[in-house]
């Protein structure tokens, strides 16, 4: 099975209360509209996953076609995807580490 991530929740749509007062950057501020494009977005997202394996496993003859250049940029050889949900989850872990 694949690594497990941390995933941070908001409680209806709001922050956790802050518990150290060192944070020094400034405070989002999330509308609900931002919240339901986020979720659309994710949600289409998920979607065109699935469909994406399942015409890779051979469950369907048409659905989503994975773009792949035909004459790939030589600048992007070693390029590597970050993993965001990572890169914040270290992030968060760093900030609580450093201010004790």
């Amino acid at each position: 099975s694949p690594a497990q991530k941390l995933v941070f929740n908001r409680v209806n749509g709001k922050r956790p209360p802050l518990l150290l007062q060192q944070i020094s950057a400034p405070e989002e501020c999330y509308t609900l509209a931002h919240e339901e494009n986020v979720r659309f977005v994710y949600e289409a997202w998920q979607q065109v996953e699935q469909q994406l394996d399942s015409s890779r496993s051979g469950d369907s003859a048409c659905g989503p076609v994975q773009y792949v250049e035909k004459t790939p940029n030589p600048g992007l050889k070693n390029f590597v995807p970050i993993d965001l949900e990572d890169w914040w989850a270290q992030q968060f872990l760093a900030k609580i580490e450093n201010s004790s």
